[in-house]
């Protein structure tokens, strides 16, 4: 079982659903990425080179028909430090739809 463990960096909404997106593949092309989250050619590229750059994920361009196509996916450690974050957000939302036993103040 995965240790709860809240990331900062990706908890970002953006960062948050491109990451889960990784998650359930195992390379994700720039252009399919683009479309399903909806962002600029450089709003996503801002956001890969950050995760990148933090070792979660890798990125490999290669020229195909004359043409350069991106692709991105999970690192080991960007899928570890995803399923900690996750394990984390359901830590947060058991404590918070847990009945409490306390009486209130």
């Amino acid at each position: 079982m995965t240790e709860a463990r809240f990331d900062e960096l990706i908890h970002p909404s953006t960062r948050l659903s491109l990451v889960a997106t990784l998650a359930a593949a195992d390379w994700a092309e720039f252009a399919f990425l683009k479309d399903r989250l909806q962002l600029s050619d450089s709003a996503l590229s801002k956001q890969l080179t950050t995760l990148e750059e933090a070792g979660y994920v890798a990125t490999e361009r290669r020229l195909i028909g004359g043409r350069r196509k991106v692709r991105a996916r999970l690192t080991s450690t960007g899928r570890d430090a995803f399923n900690a974050h996750i394990e984390a957000l359901r830590a947060i939302v058991a404590d918070a739809v847990a009945p409490s036993r306390e009486p209130p103040a």
